[in-house]
């Protein structure tokens, strides 16, 4: 009886440790820039996509499915818009439909990543 007990208890901890939420983002800036460096052509001067460009925000999209992962992408996103000159806002802004990508936020300065979900 003990064992079948143990085991139950087993089952529950595996359990509980799965389904824990995860606190603490996994993404870094170097991996989102990184990702997203094939679009800096197109964010500044428009024109066509390159399929780099949309395979790293695709890539950047799945690996970033918790909220701290959104957050961190989401900051890092903005501060590479300040740090590379002559972003175009407009291609920044429509750069997600472009690639056919549904971000919970957008490629903007004035984003407030705080309120990413």
């Amino acid at each position: 009886m003990a064992g079948v007990i143990m085991k139950i208890l087993s089952i529950v901890v595996v359990c509980m440790v799965m389904s824990a939420p995860h606190a603490e983002a996994t993404l870094t800036c170097g991996q989102v820039v990184t990702k997203m460096l094939p679009c800096l052509a197109y964010l500044r001067s428009g024109g066509g996509v390159p399929p780099a460009c949309c395979s790293g925000l695709q890539s950047l999209n799945a690996a970033a499915k918790t909220t701290p992962d959104r957050k961190t992408a989401c900051g890092c996103l903005k501060n590479a818009y300040a740090s590379y000159a002559g972003i175009n806002s407009n291609n920044a802004v429509s750069l997600p439909g472009k690639c056919g990508v549904s971000i919970p936020y957008k490629f903007s300065p004035t984003t407030d990543c705080s309120k990413v979900h």
